[in-house]
């Protein structure tokens, strides 16, 4: 499947052709903090298949496998792209925010449950704000 994203600004922006079989939700403590959120939605691409428009920041840590692992944003908005393992240019992780597609690109699995907030497998009890008119 065809996708296409960009940052929040629009300063970056990407295409790929990705396997939509292979979207997963990302609970470690990584991608909680990072994103500021009790997970991540990423879609594994190969790099032969992405292209990039503008040039995002890069931030390298140890991830939880003990393996680098570069996170890119954009340094303007701040809006995370993609990350891959260092020294393995073969495959990245797209972010799915960026995505234009994401609506239809529903998870397929989930990774590092241990990690995972104890309510974030089941929200459909909480009750949804609606706006006043």
């Amino acid at each position: 499947m065809k996708i296409d994203g960009a940052c929040h600004c629009g300063e970056i922006r990407f295409e790929a052709e990705i396997d939509p079989r292979r979207v997963v939700i990302c609970h470690c403590t990584d991608c909680q903090a990072m994103s500021g959120a009790p997970y991540r939605v990423n879609v594994p691409v190969r790099a032969e298949d992405f292209t990039l428009t503008g040039e995002p920041k890069r931030y390298v840590k140890p991830g939880s496998s003990g393996a680098a692992i570069m996170t890119t944003f954009c340094g303007t908005c701040g809006s995370p792209i993609y990350s891959q393992q260092a020294g393995d240019e073969r495959y990245l992780n797209v972010r799915l925010g960026g995505v234009t597609q994401r609506a239809q690109l529903a998870p397929q699995l989930q990774g590092l449950c241990d990690s995972a907030m104890p309510w974030s497998f089941d929200i459909r009890d909480v009750p949804i704000a609606r706006r006043k008119a």
